[in-house]
């Protein structure tokens, strides 16, 4: 390390207390983590996202891990000659599918990213939506979507179980019906309605962008706070636009839900999730 690089005890010590509003702030509140693009990719993010949920976890924050798996389940479809169709932005998944995004989903991915935490020191379970009927789902269309779940139900009880014992959750969004069926759930969708079934304090919602921009191409217009009764004209007006839509239309349900803030934030920078938790910097767009 570059000796102009190296931070000093004094400079330590400031940092730490300049947290401690925020810590206080936070402590024993739960925050929904929706873990997602690039930072899921890439092996340094993905570290450093799981060194950010260990941190907050040992200071008393109550951290719950959503995730979904896109990417690898198109692989794992592709391995076995299947090609991935898309209808209105949602992956069609017929019954042999839902077996293959059950398998990525609950076992690969959520494993891994339990195995991760526990690595570098957190105590981490992993849970699936399936477990303790903790996402009930019933089909949004059958005939053009398949086995693509709406949730009926959040079964939070699971989820709050492991907490109380210490652990972080990692949830896998797939979830279940009455009758045994599997069905894959967006994971923006889930994030947001587990984060308002446990009052969260906040959901935060990782991307592969900076946050809400005025202008797409310029990272200079970030709108650093969106009143939910704003975000109607700014989808209007092509502010909010494609696949940022659904997104923020989750989040608005989660705030709708009672979560106190949901944060759309950068993922491709380390660290961005104690950057917008513990300093008053902030990261992204923040919509209360």
């Amino acid at each position: 390390m570059n000796e102009n690089n190296k931070i000093t005890n004094a400079q330590r010590a400031d940092i730490l207390i300049q947290a401690l509003p925020y810590i206080q702030k936070y402590n024993n509140k739960i925050i929904v983590i929706k873990y997602g693009g690039n930072a899921m990719i890439n092996e340094e993010l993905k570290a450093a996202v799981m060194g950010d949920m260990v941190l907050l976890s040992l200071i008393g924050i109550k951290v719950v891990l959503v995730h979904g798996g896109g990417p690898e389940i198109t692989e794992m479809l592709g391995k076995i000659g299947k090609e991935s169709k898309f209808y209105n932005g949602l992956r069609v998944t017929d019954e042999e599918s839902a077996k293959i995004v059950q398998m990525v989903l609950a076992g690969k991915i959520n494993k891994n990213l339990v195995n991760l935490l526990q690595n570098i020191g957190g105590k981490a379970i992993g849970l699936s939506g399936m477990d303790g009927n903790l996402i009930e789902a019933k089909p949004i269309d059958f005939e053009n979507l398949g086995y693509v779940g709406e949730i009926t139900n959040v079964n939070t009880q699971p989820i709050l179980d492991v907490l109380e014992k210490g652990y972080i959750p990692v949830v896998s969004t797939v979830g279940c019906d009455k009758e045994g069926n599997v069905y894959n759930i967006n994971a923006d969708t889930a994030a947001a309605a587990i984060a308002g079934s446990l009052g969260a304090e906040s959901l935060i919602s990782m991307t592969d962008i900076c946050g809400i921009l005025r202008d797409k191409d310029d990272d200079s217009t970030l709108i650093p706070v969106i009143n939910v009764s704003e975000a109607p004209q700014l989808m209007r007006e092509g502010i909010i636009s494609g696949g940022m839509i659904p997104k923020i239309e989750c989040c608005i349900e989660a705030i709708r839900r009672g979560v106190g803030k949901v944060f759309v934030m950068d993922g491709r920078v380390p660290h961005s999730i104690l950057i917008e938790i513990l300093t008053d910097e902030g990261i992204g767009t923040m919509l209360i």
